[in-house]
């Protein structure tokens, strides 16, 4: 059975923040700051040890597809990587700012809006398809996955992270990121704790929809939890920014998956 959410759990989480502010994807001293150098680093390092990256005489044949793409903060990496890029997200203010930041930026990216439960592509038409700190927002995981699946090549890549549902993942991103003040860094319902998908959930509902999951890694802060806690203190007090917090620390991958991990996988042939 699919992993899906009731209307009660789905409304606790505030998905209309991605609608209000676009420019915020961008801003220096904005929360997303620490998306784009703290965490997109270990997405992008997992990513380049399992996918064969276009060469210079591939034409731009080759396609990836980021779903969930937001103001487009990975969708650009994906794009410098060679692949010939399309963004899809189903809030319009972020869309719109994706759009202009890539045109600014000189790259050629394809940015549309819809949601990742019905994507308005054909059958197997991307080589490589994206999908980070997404699957936690939706209702229906399963149905995103599949329509994943079902826009994905046969031998395609499907990159993903998500939050573990764990005691740790409760106490860490739910609590410290978003409701304890001294530290928190996020807005409250960024994430519920609720639609966290253990990996054991999501190895099953990739096996439902021809996933094979090759590799999956934990992620972890490179410095010791109590100086983490510091630089948060300082961010929460107004003596950091949030450029000097993104600035101080990033991810790296670790064993330890109890808040979140990372997955490749690759689509089965017929």
């Amino acid at each position: 059975m699919a992993k899906t959410f009731g209307t009660t759990t789905v409304r606790l989480i505030n998905n209309d923040l991605y609608e209000k502010d676009g420019e915020r994807w961008w801003q220096e001293d904005r929360s997303f700051y620490t998306l784009r150098v703290s965490v997109n680093p270990v997405r992008l390092s997992f990513a380049r040890k399992y996918l064969q990256l276009p060469q210079a005489d591939d034409s731009g044949q080759w396609k990836a597809l980021e779903v969930g793409c937001g103001g487009g903060l990975l969708t650009e990496e994906i794009a410098k990587m060679g692949f010939l890029t399309t963004g899809i997200d189903p809030a319009e203010t972020s869309i719109r700012t994706a759009r202009t930041h890539a045109k600014d930026s000189g790259l050629s990216i394809q940015y549309d809006k819809g949601g990742g439960e019905h994507l308005p592509y054909p059958d197997n038409e991307f080589d490589v398809v994206f999908c980070c700190d997404v699957l936690e927002h939706v209702k229906d995981v399963g149905k995103v996955v599949s329509e994943i699946s079902r826009v994905l090549r046969p031998g395609g890549s499907f990159i993903f992270d998500t939050f573990n549902r764990t005691f740790i993942s409760k106490l860490v991103s739910i609590k410290l990121w978003q409701e304890w003040k001294r530290w928190a860094f996020m807005e409250p319902d960024t994430h519920v704790w609720e639609m966290f998908i253990t990996p054991g959930e999501m190895k099953k509902i990739l096996e439902r929809n021809n996933l094979d999951l090759r590799s999956i890694s934990g992620a972890k802060p490179n410095i010791p939890i109590i100086a983490l806690l510091r630089h948060l203190r300082k961010r929460a007090k107004g003596v950091w920014t949030f450029k000097k917090l993104g600035d101080s620390f990033h991810l790296v991958e670790a064993k330890d998956m109890s808040i979140m991990y990372l997955g490749f996988a690759v689509k089965g042939h017929p």
